[in-house]
């Protein structure tokens, strides 16, 4: 059986009375820098092709290409600056960042709105005229929420384009959702406020039921349900985001060892830390496309330099974890059409330089 908290079990079922009081509580930002700390100032705006949203981004587009957060709201609430501090942190380190609502929107979201910034995302990066065209790294997507916006997270976490999934003080509420949990292929993280947090029990039920070999990092930081979202710059809690977001979509070893190991960055500071499957060395995301012909499969065949091997794998399946490894495609992944793409990854033990990689399809 589930050990959860009553209350925070009883607040998210209620959506709609949830999202008034997180609003009412003072999840309209307030006192940020502007611009966010990270080297590209960032606002915020919105599109007509993605209503009922609110996307983050460097005032000037940085030259190289912008990996994406979709993000969902505490207490599910429609206004897309809920968070805001802390998701313009993140766009100013060079990150496209879409929360589900308007900005200052009212009423509820839902999980289904992530994948439609997900879908956007694409296709403005496919879109001649967009001014994201071919700026976006469409190969590396993050999932992640607040709260019940962590819930939608999870529920969206298997789309095969998603690179990491973050639950940010959340947590399943049922067992019967546990499914959600089961599913998980890809690096997961869970930042939540200690255990004075309403939704600790239910995260760390979560995270006693991780699949084995998925590499995971749980960090609690005691500062209770309401994170750090509002201070400057989303405070503690959007530091370690920026951290973590560079490490899994930026491949930044250097961001990845505060949590990787004993001695992390994170384990020597005032967050209590847990990690499985997780080490030094690097994540790698590839990416396959059919030619002009429309492919049933696809085989990757990746030769590793020496030293390093795979010590877990997303979105394909392996034969063999160094020296000459074969990916095949998933059951999900396998058709592509003429000029359409997928992507699998791989966290890797060692240093990934002068790996090769070749595709064949049928």
């Amino acid at each position: 059986m589930r050990r959860r908290s009553k209350i925070y079990a009883g607040l998210a079922a209620a959506l709609v009375p949830l999202a008034s009081v997180v609003v009412a509580l003072g999840a309209t930002p307030a006192g940020a820098a502007i611009g966010g700390s990270g080297p590209y100032p960032a606002d915020y705006e919105t599109s007509s092709s993605l209503p009922n949203h609110t996307i983050f981004r460097p005032q000037t587009l940085p030259s190289e290409r912008l990996p994406v957060l979709v993000w969902g709201n505490g207490g599910c609430s429609a206004n897309g600056l809920s968070q805001g501090n802390f998701l313009r942190e993140i766009a100013s380190h060079g990150f496209l960042a879409i929360a589900n609502g308007a900005p200052n929107g009212s009423g509820s979201t839902n999980a289904q709105m992530l994948t439609q910034s997900i879908d956007w995302a694409v296709a403005e990066n496919s879109r001649p005229g967009s001014r994201y065209y071919n700026r976006i790294d469409t190969t590396k997507i993050a999932v992640a929420g607040f709260s019940c916006g962590g819930l939608e997270a999870y529920a969206v976490s298997n789309d095969p384009r998603v690179t990491t999934t973050g639950i940010f003080s959340s947590g399943l509420l049922n067992d019967a959702d546990d499914y959600q949990l089961r599913r998980l292929t890809k690096p997961i993280a869970y930042f939540v406020g200690g255990p004075s947090d309403i939704a600790y029990p239910n995260a760390m039920d979560d995270w006693g039921k991780l699949p084995a070999g998925l590499p995971a990092f749980m960090g609690n930081l005691n500062v209770g349900h309401g994170g750090t979202y509002d201070q400057p710059n989303g405070g503690e809690f959007g530091r370690v985001a920026v951290l973590y977001l560079k490490w899994r979509l930026k491949g930044d070893v250097g961001a990845g060892a505060n949590f990787v190991g004993p001695d992390c960055g994170l384990c020597r500071s005032q967050w209590s830390v847990q990690q499985k499957n997780l080490n030094g060395g690097f994540v790698a995301n590839v990416t396959v496309t059919a030619g002009s012909n429309a492919l049933t499969g696809w085989r990757v065949t990746l030769t590793l330099p020496g030293g390093a091997a795979i010590s877990s794998l997303w979105n394909g399946v392996p034969s063999g974890t160094s020296g000459t490894v074969t990916v095949a495609n998933q059951s999900y992944n396998g058709r592509l059409g003429a000029g359409q793409s997928t992507t699998f990854g791989f966290q890797g033990t060692g240093t990934g330089g002068g790996a090769t990689a070749t595709c064949a399809g049928s």
